[in-house]
């Protein structure tokens, strides 16, 4: 007479789970099986039964069953493989990270796999996988922009003030400009790819025009007042400083952070005409210090970007309409940069690992 084996235990949490493995579109075929072989126990059908049902061995059954009844459902999970030990050529590694510090063939950019492998005569497999290892990713780009301005910590201490804790009665605006902002006229639309469909942009354009944005950010509030122009000469500049005044409260002093371009220089007169405006220049090479130059990325990201435009006029319109819509919702930026050390400035392992 066969032996009759009690049903499975299991909580209510647990059935549900082993329903939705057992039923889900998207489960691993052998975990669906291991849940029905399981829900089978728990409606208290037999090991043999159960085999003969799913066309299975009595030992897998068996096996499931067992994984279940003392590890729950985290017994129905492979368990860990540890599989033949990789080896690893330590001279191939030093020989690697060695000509990664020396600079490319002549007519190369930089470094890459294949061209690694070539000048090392070992296969590119072997290259990528020592690379891996070592978490060195050669299409990595990372910037640096490090300024030698012999009154950088004064001018730098001067602007990041103002933006932690600037002057009583003040208020504080980041400018800058976007020059040459492309009217372009290039059709996108979605389309089939590899069985996904993705966005594209037809391969040819057309070029109708540029236009300049003047941007000055409010740095407390996050509001943008930009302005288009076709040209980007001082007088532009000025004039796009009086509609700043203008729409500032009266009675502040208004100090405005700008990078150093020469149409932001020699401005003594206007200046004297506007004395409850103060100007603050960044150190050279520190435009990172500029806050509206992250709300350009934010800009080009979110309203240039796969756009097309028939005309400057459409691209201006189209430019208008984006400012509208970021200022109903304006955030302050939490301004912060990483620090750049000189050894970090040398293209070394290291870094390209960093």
């Amino acid at each position: 007479m066969p032996r009759i084996l009690p049903a499975l235990p299991c909580t209510p949490e647990q059935r549900e789970m082993l329903k939705f493995l057992a039923r889900g579109q998207k489960i691993e075929a052998r975990l669906k099986e291991r849940a029905r072989i399981v829900l089978r126990g728990i409606d208290g059908v037999g090991v043999q039964d159960t085999a003969k049902e799913m066309g299975l061995n009595k030992d897998t059954v068996s096996l499931w069953r067992g994984r279940f009844l003392t590890a729950g459902m985290a017994g129905l999970q492979d368990r860990p493989r540890s599989g033949a030990p990789r080896k690893h050529d330590p001279e191939l590694r030093e020989r690697i990270l060695a000509q990664l510090e020396l600079a490319p063939p002549e007519g190369f950019g930089h470094w890459d796999g294949p061209l690694l492998a070539s000048m090392l005569g070992v296969a590119a497999w072997r290259v990528w996988e020592m690379l891996r290892i070592e978490g060195i990713c050669l299409a990595r780009r990372r910037s640096w922009c490090v300024s030698r301005d012999p009154d950088f910590a004064a001018k730098a201490a001067d602007v990041v003030a103002l933006y932690l804790c600037p002057p009583e009665n003040a208020i504080v605006f980041s400018v800058d400009e976007k020059p040459s902002i492309q009217a372009i006229t290039r059709p996108t639309g979605f389309v089939p790819a590899a069985k996904k469909v993705v966005q594209g942009d037809k391969s040819t354009y057309k070029r109708n025009g540029t236009t300049t944005l003047f941007a000055a950010l409010e740095v407390a509030t996050g509001k943008v007042i930009g302005k288009t122009n076709k040209t980007k000469t001082r007088k532009d500049f000025l004039a796009f400083m009086d509609e700043v005044v203008a729409c500032a409260p009266t009675g502040k002093v208004l100090h405005a952070v700008m990078d150093n371009l020469s149409t932001h220089k020699n401005c003594d007169e206007w200046l004297r005409l506007h004395p409850n405006v103060k100007f603050h220049y960044t150190p050279t090479s520190a435009s990172w210090l500029n806050q509206v130059e992250v709300w350009f990325g934010i800009f080009t990201r979110k309203s240039l970007k796969g756009a097309s435009f028939a005309s400057v006029d459409a691209l201006v319109a189209h430019i208008s309409a984006y400012l509208t819509a970021y200022n109903q919702n304006p955030v302050p930026f939490v301004w912060k940069k990483r620090e750049v050390r000189g050894k970090q400035l040398r293209n070394t392992a290291r870094n390209l690992a960093n």
